[in-house]
């Protein structure tokens, strides 16, 4: 079992990495519920105050376990750069996931007429939406936010020693 969880902790079979990348996604998860519900029962702030303060803090912690465990060898890049562009990334995927969780309650709730169905219909949708949302997250945290920045093109721009004269 041990050797089990340690390829799957230094694997960098592009599977393994979205397992990882979706094992940070329910941690991060626990986290926002957690603050969701604790926030307002032990400092008295509102719902939605308490929403905003615990989804940062868990897209902040779900960036560092990506950046150290799903991604940590193509996390070379500077913390600061890589932390800005997680957050532009999430609230990308944040609005696809709402988008497709709302389409999908629109639609649901204009064509379903059985009320075990309609009452089925927000899990579904939000499973849809968070997998879509979680899929557009893993894809562009990959390429955009924890990529290894490519070297300098050597390519050399030919440098000419004479340029014909226009009037002749």
């Amino acid at each position: 079992m041990r050797l089990l969880f340690a390829k799957f902790c230094h694997s960098t079979c592009q599977r393994v990495q979205f397992l990882r990348f979706a094992s940070v996604g329910m941690t991060i998860a626990l986290f926002d519920i957690v603050g969701v519900y604790l926030l307002p029962h032990l400092f008295g702030m509102e719902l939605y105050v308490a929403r905003v303060i615990s989804l940062s803090t868990s897209m902040f912690i779900g960036y560092l376990l990506n950046r150290y465990f799903t991604f940590k060898k193509d996390c070379r890049g500077n913390f600061f750069r890589q932390l800005g562009a997680h957050y532009g990334v999430h609230l990308s995927g944040g609005v696809i996931n709402y988008g497709i969780f709302a389409l999908l309650i629109e639609i649901g709730q204009r064509t379903i007429e059985s009320t075990v169905f309609l009452n089925c219909l927000p899990l579904t949708a939000l499973w849809i939406g968070g997998l879509s949302g979680m899929l557009f997250n893993f894809l562009m945290s990959k390429k955009f936010v924890f990529s290894i920045s490519p070297k300098p093109s050597t390519l050399k721009i030919p440098v000419f020693s004479r340029i014909p004269n226009a009037e002749k």
